[in-house]
C-alpha cells in the first residue's frame, strides 16, 4: 500500500486516531500489507479487526502488531495505535478509492463473468507483467473484502491492477466499480452459475454489465463474441467495444484449434494487427475463450502481438485446484478442478477430461453444485448427461450431487459405471481401489470438501509432476 499515516487513515475513513498520544500516534506511518488475518506477516501494515461468529479480531491485535503491523482498523480501541470506525467494510472501500486515486499512472482492469475469473485474471497478471508492475494477487478476492484489499496492494510503482469482480445480487459490480473504476472491463461469459440469486442468466447478465456501465468514454469494453449475452452488452456501456472469441467476426479470435493427447491447445491468434501461432500448455478446451480474453487486454495495453502468443505459451494457473494436472508416478493423471462447480465450468472440465483419457479410462468425480435455486436438479442432470455422452467410464456423485447419476443414466448409450458416494470418504474409496497406469481422474466440486478425494489422490503422486 502506498504509504499513509494514521491521521490520513482517519480522515480518509472518518475514523478517529487511538491508542498512542494523539500527535505520535497520528504521524505514524503505514506502508505495507493491509491484513485481517492476525496470523499473517505484515510488517509496517495495517490488522483490520472483525468480529466474527466465533472469534473478535480486536482479541488478535497484539498479535498482529507482533508480526509487524503498524496499526489496527477496527470499530473499538485495542489497546494498540489504531483507528476506530463504524464500519470497518465501508473503511475499506473509502481507503482502497483513495489509493487507486492517489495513483494517476495506474490502469486498473476489471473482469467479470459467471465462470474462469480467476483463471483468466491470473493469465491477464502474467501477460502485463510483461509490461510493467502488476497487481494480480492468486486466490478470488473479488468480494466486498476481498476487493479493496487487492486494490491497496498497489503501490506507486504498481502500472496495473488487475480485479476480479463477482456479485451476489443486483449492485454489487457496481459498488466494487465504485470503489476502483476500470478503464479496461472484460467479460467473460453469462452461465448458470448462481442462477439461484439471479433468477434466471439474464439476471445474470443484467448484474455482470454493470461492469461495462461504469466504463468511461475513452475506456474499453472486452466482449465475448461467442456468447450472445455478453456481446449484447456492447449496447450498455460508452466505451470503446473490442470482441474477443471464435466467432468470425471477433477482433481477437482464434483460428484452426486443435488439442494435443492432454488436452491443450493450439490456435492461430488473428487481430488486426497481426497474426501468430500459439501453443498452450494448460489444459482445456475452454482455455482458448480465457486466453483470448487476456490476449485482448495485453494488446489493449500495449503488448505486441508476436508478444502476447510467446507469452501466451508460458502462462499457467497460479491459484490452486483450478485445473490443476498432476502426473503421478504410477502413470495415472490427476485433474484437481475442486475449487468450485458449476454447470458451464464442469462441462469444461468434463470435455478436458474426455479429451486426456485416449490412454487409459476416464474416471470423474463430482460432487455438489451450489447456488443453482430451482435448477438445482436440472443442472446436476445435465452434467451427468454430458458425462454419459462423452463416454466418462466410471462417473461418482458424492452426497447431494446423485442427480447426476440420474441424468448419465438417462443416456441409453452409456455402457459406463455409475458410483454414489454418500461422503468423501465413499469416494476416495471408490477411485483408489483399482487405479491403473492410464487412468484419468477429474474431481469437481462446489467447495463441499471434494478437495478431499484430490488431495488422497495428490498423495499418490509421489515423484509425479504438476503441471503450471
Amino acid at each position: 500500500m502506498i504509504a499513509l499515516t494514521l491521521a490520513e487513515i482517519a480522515a480518509i475513513t472518518g475514523g478517529q486516531v487511538v491508542g498512542a498520544d494523539s500527535a505520535a500516534g497520528a504521524a505514524i506511518t503505514v506502508d505495507g500489507p493491509v491484513e485481517y488475518d492476525s496470523r499473517a506477516p505484515m510488517p509496517g501494515g495495517l490488522f483490520v479487526a472483525f468480529e466474527g461468529e466465533k472469534v473478535d479480531g480486536h482479541d488478535f491485535a497484539a498479535a498482529a502488531v507482533a508480526r509487524g503491523a503498524a496499526a489496527v482498523l477496527g470499530t473499538r480501541e485495542t489497546g494498540r495505535p489504531g483507528v476506530v470506525v463504524k464500519d470497518q467494510l465501508e473503511a475499506l472501500g473509502k481507503l482502497a478509492h483513495e489509493v487507486v486515486g492517489r495513483l494517476p499512472g495506474l490502469t486498473v482492469v476489471g473482469l467479470t463473468g459467471s465462470s474462469g475469473k480467476t483463471t483468466t485474471k491470473d493469465y491477464i497478471g502474467q501477460l502485463l507483467a510483461r509490461l510493467g508492475d502488476t497487481v494480480a494477487p492468486a486466490g478470488s478476492p473479488n468480494n466486498e473484502l476481498g476487493f479493496p484489499c487487492t486494490v491497496l496492494k498497489a503501490g506507486p510503482d504498481t502500472r496495473y491492477l488487475v480485479l476480479e469482480m463477482g456479485a451476489r445480487g443486483i449492485g454489487h459490480i457496481a459498488y466494487l466499480t465504485g470503489i476502483a473504476a476500470p478503464r479496461i472491463g472484460l467479460v467473460l461469459n453469462i452461465g448458470a452459475a448462481h442462477i439461484g440469486e439471479f433468477g434466471s442468466m439474464e439476471g445474470t447478465a443484467r448484474a455482470k454489465g454493470e461492469l461495462v456501465e461504469s466504463l468511461p468514454a475513452d475506456g474499453v469494453a472486452l466482449l465475448n463474441a461467442d456468447d450472445p449475452l455478453v456481446a449484447a452488452m456492447a449496447a450498455r456501456t460508452r466505451a470503446r467495444v473490442v470482441t474477443f472469441g471464435e466467432d468470425p467476426g471477433a477482433s481477437v479470435r482464434a483460428e484452426q484449434v486443435t488439442l494435443d493427447g492432454r488436452g491443450r491447445a493450439a490456435y492461430t491468434l488473428v487481430t488486426e494487427a497481426g497474426r501468430a501461432p500459439v501453443q498452450l500448455r494448460v489444459t482445456g478446451r475452454h482455455q482458448v475463450s480465457n486466453t483470448l480474453a487476456a490476449a485482448a487486454v495485453a494488446l489493449e495495453c500495449g503488448l505486441p502481438v508476436a508478444d502476447v502468443a510467446a507469452a501466451l505459451a508460458e502462462v499457467g494457473v497460479r491459484s490452486s485446484r483450478r485445473m490443476d494436472v498432476v502426473e503421478r508416478a504410477d502413470g495415472v493423471t490427476l485433474i484437481d478442478d475442486s475449487y468450485n462447480a458449476n454447470p458451464s465450468s464442469t462441462a469444461a472440465a468434463l470435455r478436458a477430461l474426455a479429451a486426456m483419457g485416449e490412454r487409459g479410462r476416464t474416471i470423474a468425480v463430482l460432487g455438489y453444485m451450489a447456488e443453482l435455486g430451482d435448477q438445482e436438479v436440472a443442472g446436476h442432470e445435465e452434467v451427468g448427461r454430458l458425462a454419459a455422452e462423452l463416454g466418462v467410464h466410471r462417473l461418482v456423485a458424492v452426497a447431494e450431487a446423485q442427480p447426476v447419476l440420474d441424468g448419465a443414466r438417462a443416456v441409453p448409450e452409456w455402457t459406463g459405471e455409475p458410483i454414489a458416494a454418500g461422503d468423501q470418504a465413499a469416494a476416495i474409496a471408490a477411485v483408489t481401489g483399482d487405479l491403473r497406469p492410464g487412468d484419468v481422474v477429474l474431481v469437481k466440486g462446489s467447495r463441499y470438501r471434494t478437495w478431499e478425494v484430490a488431495d488422497a489422490l495428490r498423495a499418490g503422486a509421489a515423484a509425479g509432476e504438476v503441471s503450471p
